[in-house]
């Protein structure tokens, strides 16, 4: 099988400017031709293949693994024997779906898969799926023989302009989300936007929590596009798609790329984050991961004008945005000693203080450290249903 030729994508470029490689995000359709220039030249190439060019000068590739969700089971076989076909040693790992990928047995049979099969330092690691499937892969090429190159084929939203971009991989705990993982970027990233075009609903939408995200920390224009037709939004066939994708990619690159490391300027990103991954583990990770974002975010908002920093207009257009794609605004009042615990063990906690990410004002993200415990109670009651 031969894949179709891609349109002309546009190219993304992803750190170079604090000390790691930079790579590329590609976003446009029919992009898998463009996979093994980003993988490097088979050791043994089929007849006509070539090998020249960037991928030859990184040395043969023998082994690629491909892996894949289960709902994804055609997709990454598809992919899997294209490359066999193009001369590599191609094998696909089947992951379970969603966030029940996210764990560390999990991550131990696909260890144990490329153990088997002896994969080098040379070989590649090829993540094909939504956000929780690039974070297993992104993991288990970091922790493979202390750090193997890896590619995310992201195929939902969320994993296009957030999960797969930006070098953060991980698996779930008992005690949060995302507790155990590393920095480690990708050598490229496929956004095809025909993957999108099968999308429940439910789950594109889902997706448009990240975008709308962006839009408050960063890229106001995100928002007018999507108030302007917020029908039009909800769907890959509108006329916006790939103007909101790539906005929001590149306010991830940015970002990213002056602080791979979350040591000071990336933190922006976890708007809404907080509270969304303590709803997430309370939920046991059956609620989409955009819905609880988008609670995360009201609450965020709200935090911010009970604390005097973010202006009324502001706060309510969060819930008018977020409300005219769909997404949630409420959680369960009686639920908040259990998330303020959840809270305490979260990333951007530091000791005993909880840190939030709150607006001065539309595109202006800050730290909030240690607020007051009445203001975190008061701006929950206004989320509570």
């Amino acid at each position: 099988m031969t894949p179709p030729v891609s349109d002309t994508p546009t190219r993304i470029q992803v750190g170079g400017t604090a000390g790691s490689a930079p790579y590329e995000v590609l976003v446009g359709r029919q992009l898998l031709g463009e996979l093994p220039g980003l993988i490097g030249a088979p050791a043994r190439p089929s007849p006509g293949t070539a090998r020249g060019g960037a991928a030859a000068r990184r040395g043969p590739v023998q082994r690629v693994a491909v892996l894949h969700p289960e709902a994804l089971a055609e997709t990454g076989e598809a992919i899997r024997q294209d490359l066999a076909e193009q001369g590599y040693e191609a094998i696909a790992i089947q992951l379970p779906n969603a966030e029940e990928a996210k764990t560390a047995e999990v991550a131990a049979y696909c260890w144990k898969a490329l153990g088997q099969t002896g994969f080098t330092r040379t070989d590649v690691i090829v993540g094909v799926g939504g956000g929780a499937t690039t974070d297993l892969a992104g993991f288990v090429a970091a922790t493979w023989l202390r750090g193997v190159r890896w590619i995310a084929v992201p195929t939902t939203v969320l994993a296009m302009v957030d999960a797969a971009v930006g070098g953060k991989t991980g698996i779930n705990t008992a005690e949060g989300k995302n507790l155990v993982g590393a920095f480690h970027p990708p050598a490229g990233v496929l956004c095809d936007l025909a993957a999108l075009e099968s999308l429940p609903v439910n789950d594109y939408v889902s997706g448009l929590a990240e975008i709308i995200k962006a839009g408050f920390i960063a890229d106001p224009e995100i928002l007018e596009l999507i108030e302007r037709d917020p029908a039009a939004a909800r769907t890959p066939a509108g006329p916006h798609t790939a103007e909101l994708i790539e906005r929001s990619i590149r306010v991830k690159a940015e970002v990213v790329s002056s602080d791979l490391k979350e040591s000071g300027p990336r933190e922006i990103l976890n708007y809404g984050h907080t509270l969304a991954h303590a709803i997430e583990k309370n939920e046991r990770y059956n609620w989409r991961h955009g819905a609880a974002v988008s609670v995360g975010l009201v609450f965020a908002a709200e935090l911010g004008r009970l604390a005097g920093r973010l202006d009324d207009a502001t706060a309510d257009r969060h819930r008018a945005v977020l409300e005219s794609v769909g997404l949630p605004l409420t959680y369960r009042g009686d639920q908040w000693p259990k998330l303020l615990e959840t809270m305490k063990v979260d990333k951007k906690s530091r000791g005993d203080l909880l840190r939030f990410i709150v607006l001065d004002g539309l595109a202006k993200p800050t730290v909030l450290e240690g607020p007051d415990p009445a203001v975190l109670l008061a701006a929950y009651a206004e989320i509570s249903r």
